[in-house]
């Protein structure tokens, strides 16, 4: 993925992520920056997950595992990232919120994908 690819998905990302502010109860974002300071921390958060945990908890593993995962990843992002307050039913909201939308909106931009 390109530089350009890598800040749009951080943009998208970051969006996403006060649009779940603005539906989910539980769930603050203060501004655009604290969103996209969110953003990378959720990123690296997630990856050191799926390192940790294996492809089962990655956002293609949309079971029960996977959907805890986000919960957890977003719940301990607020407490790294000052301007998000999330609390323990917002992390699971937004884990859902995330999970619908990443259905519809494509999160590797520029990236070929082969089935197989």
């Amino acid at each position: 993925m390109s530089w350009m690819g890598t800040i749009i998905r951080f943009v998208v990302s970051a969006l996403i992520l006060m649009f779940v502010g603005f539906l989910v109860p539980g769930f603050a974002i203060a501004n655009f920056w604290t969103a996209i300071m969110a953003a990378i921390v959720i990123a690296l958060l997630g990856w050191a997950v799926e390192a940790m945990m294996g492809r089962r908890v990655n956002r293609m593993g949309r079971g029960v595992v996977g959907f805890i995962a986000t919960a957890v990843v977003i719940y301990v992002t607020s407490w790294i990232v000052p301007g998000m307050r999330v609390t323990i039913l917002g992390a699971l909201l937004a884990a859902l919120v995330v999970g619908i939308i990443d259905l519809f909106i494509p999160v590797d931009i520029g990236v070929n994908r082969r089935e197989a």
